[in-house]
């Protein structure tokens, strides 16, 4: 049973929970709006930008909506793309796309190739030049209710012993608590997932859908690099095992950002995303550009990709959620960042408004209403078919009919084919281990590709191993029983990271939890077929420490 902890506490006119672009972009907003309010940010990450891993290609159009004057402020967006193809890959050759046949919205012209990493660096140097207090390694682990309506959160909760119990060294962290509470966690965040439930924000949307994204950032040899240079591919090595596809990106500083998404609806319980990634590697078009080059960093995180359809209420008693905590990425644009600023932009217009009318912990309607009106809902649903074409009929409907359906919404701003259905979640996708075969992925090289383990130590990770882990079971026993027995153990596959093992066999099973590898991306809490993983935030300051990611 948890031990009663006494806290103080602070207040706040707003707090806002994760300093990405969508949380930056409120706290920069709402002291825009009053230079007189009080707004606080709170970050799990060890410093802002040490938790942020995105492709990335920023349309800058929530920049410009935020601080027009962005480039003279010395913004880090110095590589505006130069070129863009898409690929469509076999295992040797290429089928380039023209691009014409593109719809105009899929155009990466005026965008630039970012760390948002970096972005959220220089962001959270804004927000503290206008007075908002910034605080990484404080991770939120707890809401705090006054009745019905969500008034806080706890941070900096340190100390726990690995049972849960109070250590010698125990922080109790404080409650910070505001008038408003955002929440701008990202995908599948702890605390976002909490108010989902408890006010049935979702109960008129679809499932959400995702993606695991992993990324690699490599310097490579001068010759071959191209600043500016954008790439997208589909097809193999993945073919009809799951859906996804691969980006490179060439920033400056002679690095390329190389990437793999793949969709997390797949059946076949052995595909093993992570091999997949490393396997695209070999490709020869990939090979030659990486030959001679060096890997400098990795990452991985699960991207949202359910759309407009699985797009929740974003607004709850006392607060409202932000960007990915929500689902706003643009999933045949790869973009989602600029509808993180937009909605972080829309949430502090409402607050303040609310403030200033004296109203306290109210339901930000206003909110809500300009994510489904505005600029954030008309990028959403122009797009919203491809993915469930994809899931549901394959590539080739996707690239047919998805590009038919963007074209005319495009035009008219009117989806012909209306709104697709995603159908089933991701996790309840998973088919039984007896309906298929394992899969035979080549062993990685040590030179284009890497195993697990040696990549995650090249993000950085590290996890205090004195506290309880933040990798929790709803019940011991299905991991051996449900996961191993009738799916043969994806959960050992599906994590980019190598934190689920199963050690021994037959009745002398065992289910592992290695804890320290997480690279919070969050994939298992979403794709365990048993929905019985639960992921919470660790201590502040743990996970990885992403570099120019």
């Amino acid at each position: 049973m948890a031990e009663a902890v006494e806290r103080e506490s602070m207040e706040y006119d707003v707090v806002i929970v994760g300093a990405g672009p969508a949380g930056l972009s409120a706290a920069i907003r709402l002291k825009q709006l009053d230079a007189d309010l009080n707004v606080v940010v709170l970050e799990k990450g060890s410093e802002v930008g040490a938790h942020i891993l995105s492709g990335a290609v920023l349309d800058p159009v929530g920049l410009d909506a935020l601080m027009p004057d962005w480039k003279d402020r010395g913004a880090p967006l110095n590589v505006p793309v130069t070129s863009d193809k898409f690929y469509v890959l076999g295992e040797e050759g290429r089928v380039g796309v023209p691009t014409a046949m593109m719809p105009p919205l899929m155009s990466n012209h005026g965008a630039y190739i970012v760390s948002m990493g970096n972005v959220c660096r220089w962001m959270a140097e804004q927000a503290e030049a206008l007075g908002v207090e910034v605080f990484p390694g404080m991770a939120c682990s707890e809401l705090v209710f006054d009745g019905d309506r969500v008034a806080g959160v706890v941070a900096g909760e340190f100390g726990k012993n690995p049972d849960g119990t109070i250590g010698d060294g125990y922080e109790p962290g404080m409650e910070l608590r505001g008038k408003y509470v955002l929440l701008g966690e990202g995908v599948r965040g702890s605390l976002s997932k909490q108010v989902i439930a408890k006010y049935g924000l979702d109960a008129d949307a679809e499932p959400q859908k995702y993606g695991l994204g992993m990324k690699e950032l490599w310097e490579i040899d001068p010759a071959k690099h191209k600043p500016g240079s954008v790439l997208h591919t589909m097809g193999w090595p993945l073919g009809s095992n799951a859906g996804g596809g691969s980006f490179i990106y060439h920033l400056d500083n002679n690095q390329v950002y190389v990437g793999f998404v793949v969709h997390l609806n797949y059946k076949n319980p052995y595909v093993n995303p992570y091999l997949s990634f490393q396997q695209f590697k070999h490709h020869p078009m990939v090979a030659e550009l990486l030959e001679g080059g060096k890997r400098v960093s990795y990452g991985a995180r699960a991207i949202t990709e359910g759309g407009w359809q699985s797009l929740p209420r974003t607004v709850f008693p006392g607060g409202a959620l932000l960007g990915c905590a929500a689902g706003m990425v643009n999933v045949p644009r790869i973009k989602g960042n600029h509808n993180a600023m937009l909605s972080g932009k829309a949430a502090a217009e409402a607050a303040y408004e609310a403030i200033q009318a004296g109203r306290e912990g109210d339901v930000l309607e206003a909110y809500d209403t300009e994510v489904r009106d505005g600029a954030i809902g008309k990028d959403l649903k122009r797009v919203r078919n491809v993915k469930p074409l994809w899931s549901n009929y394959g590539l080739t409907a996707s690239l047919v009919g998805g590009g038919f359906d963007m074209w005319v919404a495009n035009v008219t701003g009117w989806n012909p084919l209306g709104t697709r259905s995603h159908g089933k979640s991701d996790a309840a996708s998973t088919e039984p281990a007896s309906k298929h075969k394992p899969i035979d992925y080549p062993k990685p090289d040590g030179k284009l590709s890497f195993d697990r383990l040696t990549n995650v130590a090249f993000s950085f990770t590290n996890h205090e191993e004195s506290q309880p882990a933040h990798l929790t079971l709803k019940n011991p026993d299905v991991p051996v029983e449900i996961d191993l027995r009738q799916y043969d153990g994806p959960s050992s596959r599906y994590c980019p990271a190598g934190v689920y093992e199963f050690v021994g066999e037959g009745d002398d099973a065992r289910f592992v939890i290695n804890f320290q590898n997480c690279v919070h991306c969050k994939t298992c809490d979403i794709k365990d077929p048993a929905q019985n993983i639960v992921w919470t935030t660790p201590q502040g300051g743990d996970g990885p420490n992403y570099p120019n990611m």
